[in-house]
């Protein structure tokens, strides 16, 4: 091989080189990335099921029936301290 073959032999080899370590970068990027995101999503819906459950035990507490709606199904839910009454 000539001086001139090897070089841009080398030439091919490092530009591959850069473009798989960027597509990886790139990957790993999108992966950390989804991984935040959900972490977001699971802390926002853990923050919202503790500010419903703070929310129904306060009213609960009040002696007053509180209505829970699941689908098309509704229950009343009221204190059984509030019944011994």
């Amino acid at each position: 091989m000539t001086k001139r073959k090897i070089n841009i032999l080398i030439l091919v080899l490092v530009v591959l080189l850069v473009l798989a370590l960027g597509y990886i970068g790139y990957n790993q990027y999108n992966i950390w990335r989804q991984q935040k995101d959900f972490s977001t999503f699971q802390t926002g819906a853990q923050f919202g099921y503790e500010q419903a459950i703070t929310q129904l035990f306060q009213q609960v507490q009040s002696c007053q029936q509180v209505p829970i709606f699941y689908n098309n199904q509704t229950i009343n839910v009221i204190s059984v301290e509030c019944l011994q009454g």
